[in-house]
């Protein structure tokens, strides 16, 4: 059975499904654009956090929108929770690439 309505699981899940291909965006961008700065070690990490990260926070979000109306509260929050741990790893990484990177100048 699927039950699709508008609550607070469901906005979540859209939440993930964008946080999850920002995610992915920016965890290609950034150590493509600092290729020489984190070497080949950094450059592999990326890659599998870049692969691992937003492919499970595309199935939460998933999971949110077609099965969330069944979560308790309390579940809801360990989600939202969730939510801004991936956007603090996120930002983390903004700032670490530019207080550690300076730009090039040519």
């Amino acid at each position: 059975m699927v039950n699709f309505g508008l609550n607070s699981a469901t906005l979540l899940g859209f939440l993930d499904i964008f946080l999850s291909i920002a995610y992915l965006a920016l965890s290609i961008a950034l150590p493509i654009a600092r290729r020489r700065d984190i070497g080949v070690t950094g450059i592999v990490l990326y890659i599998i956090q870049a692969i691992i990260a937003p492919f499970i926070l595309f199935v939460t979000g998933f999971i949110l929108i077609f099965q969330g109306w069944r979560l308790d509260p309390i579940l809801q929050f360990s989600y939202v929770l969730l939510n801004f741990l991936v956007i603090y790893l996120g930002v983390k990484d903004i700032i670490l690439f530019r207080l550690l990177s300076p730009p090039n100048h040519r």
